[in-house]
């Protein structure tokens, strides 16, 4: 098996969506609680970022993470992995080649803003370097829950 991450292209939509989906679906992993149709996807993945990178497994994309410009030359990023068939590894891959790019593009951090519930998230952006930031209290579920957003930051 060889994982390989490269900036996003058109033909990745259909999979890196329905990988998005799946993992709205499953829930407890991401702060989007409603599927998207292709176009919202294309819309918010990979025409608003400044740069969205594919991780590959051999040929089939298996995660994706997209970064978005906040003000003070900073970035906001999300990412999403394969949820159905995991492979170990990708988000390590995937987050290398964006925190590359970031780097050579002259950013100073990225912010993760992750909900409280969402352990693996919130393990993972450790991993890769985050420090807790600031938390936003409360911010409503669409039920009516109450939230908790951990923002991490990695200073680039």
């Amino acid at each position: 098996m060889t994982l390989t991450a490269r900036p996003s292209q058109e033909s990745d939509l259909s999979a890196l969506a329905a990988l998005f989906n799946h993992t709205v679906r499953q829930g407890g992993t991401t702060a989007h609680e409603e599927e998207w149709d292709a176009p919202t996807f294309k819309t918010h993945y990979f025409d608003d970022p400044v740069m969205v990178h594919t991780v590959l497994k051999d040929d089939q994309p298996v995660g994706f993470q997209a970064v978005f410009a906040l003000p003070d030359n900073g970035l906001s990023i999300g990412s999403f992995t394969d949820q159905q068939n995991p492979v170990r590894g990708a988000g390590s891959v995937m987050f290398e080649a964006t925190k590359a790019a970031a780097i050579a593009a002259g950013y100073t951090f990225i912010n993760a803003k992750i909900r409280a519930d969402n352990v693996p998230g919130l393990a993972y952006y450790t991993k890769m370097g985050f420090t807790d930031h600031a938390i936003d209290k409360d911010v409503p579920l669409t039920d009516g829950t109450p939230m908790d957003r951990i923002t991490k930051r990695l200073m680039l």
